[in-house]
């Protein structure tokens, strides 16, 4: 008779989540910690507190298109933790941006987008996977987004930049494979999350927010709690075999 496994159980593991003290970021570190990891939530602002609302819980301040911050905040998690094995890149510039036609786009804004949802991505990577090597495998879980595939306009550098995530995630995925190291996508849709509604002067989540719905096979706003589930899937025992993969949940507004 075959041993039963726990597919779901991520006991005695520990997560990194970048960008988690809300929005997002802090739904999947909720739902990966109820699964059993221990917690690491990696942020510009809040990681302490949010990190203290984990058993064991560590928060890190960290801007990850830098890479001293990412260099510390691994020996920090080693030190606390003794070991990496999921990283969830989550840290992104979104909510702040002002939706405007491409030319209008400040080059300097351009640059400072793809510096963290790009190269900040790399840069977390670059980080953990030597650590992750030396303990014969991990997972991560990169964070892009719907509009990738629905061709949002205004917004060129942010859909650009996440275009880039889904790229990145399938040749990482080809890269870390002999070493144990699955590389996986969520894209999720327009969400309704903290960071949105703190920043009117940012995208226009109302505008955004009605046409998506009115998109949609499922005929609602999109919460971050929508995405945990496949995320902890993808964290899991139960995605072993599953790699290089982007999972686009967005309620049926794309099909692809």
């Amino acid at each position: 008779m075959t041993k039963s496994r726990d597919y779901f159980s991520l006991t005695g593991q520990t997560a990194i989540v970048t960008g988690g003290a809300k929005g997002i970021g802090r739904a999947i570190a909720d739902g990966l910690a109820d699964a059993g990891a221990r917690i690491v939530i990696a942020d510009l602002a809040g990681a302490q507190e949010a990190a203290a609302t984990y058993p064991e819980g560590v928060g890190v301040t960290v801007d990850v298109s830098n890479p001293d911050d990412l260099h510390a905040m691994v020996n920090t998690v080693l030190d606390a933790c003794g070991q990496v094995d999921i990283l969830v890149n989550n840290a992104g510039i979104y909510t702040s941006l002002p939706m405007r036609p491409f030319e209008q786009i400040p080059v300097e804004e351009w640059q400072r987008v793809m510096e963290v949802n790009v190269i900040g991505l790399a840069l977390a990577c670059r980080a953990v996977v030597p650590h992750m090597r030396a303990r014969g495998g991990g997972r991560i879980l990169n964070i892009s987004s719907g509009t990738v595939y629905r061709g949002v306009p205004h917004l060129l550098h942010y859909v650009s930049s996440k275009g880039a995530v889904v790229a990145m995630t399938k040749a990482l995925a080809k890269e870390l494979g002999g070493d144990g190291i699955l590389v996986n996508c969520i894209a999720p849709g327009f969400t309704i999350s903290d960071g949105v509604r703190e920043n009117p002067a940012g995208v226009d989540f109302e505008f955004l927010s009605s046409i998506s719905v009115a998109a949609r096979t499922i005929k609602r706003d999109q919460t971050p709690e929508d995405i945990v589930a496949a995320a902890v899937f993808l964290c899991s025992p139960g995605a072993d075999f599953v790699t290089g993969q982007t999972m686009v949940i967005d309620g049926g507004q794309y099909f692809h």
